[in-house]
């Protein structure tokens, strides 16, 4: 009889799992439904919402911007190559605006925007200054923050005694995207061959003796001081003294001596070098159009 109960009791159990098992799995079907039916609800929800805040994709601002190198350096004056494709596309930028691109670059910009544009000599920055160390008398001991900005403010221009002299920390090199420019020797000297003309270090110098000139200018006045002969040669041996002798020298009326610096007017220079051979401190330097950075200085 015990045997018997047992039997029936196992027989039961059976039967309640074979139930509970049909229950689960009919339970677990309809989860699957009820999921697969909210998964396409919100599928649906979210392609009609897409669909309704899309924001339209100017045709003409998206090839300017596929032109553009990418570079967003700001040198243009706008929040990158998107702001300045956008700003070229709605007219408030020119075709050639961007400084880094080539003027082939411009041309075909100026092609999408079914306009004209001249094509425009390129610019490269030049570091008016030749004061390495060896040339650049020293009148104290810095031991401030190595960079140009909070030396300038701090006062004075580090330990050079030129005030108006490269200090070579290297706040210009800190801020150029293309590794133009570097300090050797003392002063930061600017790479031609990867300058894009993108002003970044024009605008970081804090003593503004960092200038954007000709490509193809080969003659240079390596000096910013602003003071008389005897004080310039007193801290640098080889500073602009104001002589204007190359002044006298220039056939073309291309260089003259503005507040005791000798500047050079690109615009009428011909590279004859005349100004070259006179100088007596060696201050313009001629260069040729393609040298490495590391025999500028």
């Amino acid at each position: 009889m015990y045997i018997i109960d047992m039997i029936n009791a196992g027989n039961t159990l059976m039967g309640l799992s074979g139930v509970m098992a049909s229950f689960s799995f009919k339970s677990l079907g309809i989860a699957t439904i009820v999921v697969s039916i909210i998964g396409l609800l919100i599928g649906l929800f979210l392609g009609l919402a897409a669909k309704k805040l899309e924001v339209p994709v100017d045709e003409t601002e998206a090839k300017v911007r596929e032109l553009l190198p990418g570079a967003n350096c700001g040198g243009c004056g706008y929040a990158g190559c998107d702001a300045c494709a956008k700003a070229i596309t709605i007219g408030e930028a020119g075709a050639d605006v961007c400084p880094v691109a080539s003027s082939d670059i411009h041309l075909q910009i100026a092609e999408v925007m079914g306009s004209s544009v001249d094509a425009s000599e390129k610019m490269v920055a030049y570091v008016n200054c030749a004061g390495t160390c060896e040339k650049s008398k020293v009148n104290s001991n810095y031991y401030g923050p190595k960079d140009c900005k909070l030396a300038a403010g701090i006062g004075g221009n580090g330990s050079k005694a030129c005030s108006y002299g490269c200090m070579g920390f290297g706040s210009c090199v800190k801020v150029c995207a293309f590794d133009a420019i570097h300090i050797i020797d003392g002063i930061a000297v600017v790479d031609k061959d990867k300058c894009t003309a993108c002003t970044m270090c024009v605008a970081e110098c804090p003593i503004d003796i960092i200038e954007m000139i000709p490509e193809k200018a080969r003659t240079q006045v390596a000096c910013s001081s602003f003071d008389k002969g005897k004080d310039v040669k007193t801290v640098c041996s080889i500073g602009c003294i104001g002589c204007k002798l190359c002044v006298k020298a220039c056939e073309y009326d291309a260089i003259h001596v503005v507040d005791n610096l000798a500047k050079i007017d690109y615009d009428k220079c011909v590279n004859c070098g005349a100004c070259v051979k006179v100088c007596p401190v060696k201050v313009i330097m001629e260069q040729p159009l393609k040298q490495p950075v590391e025999q500028i200085a």
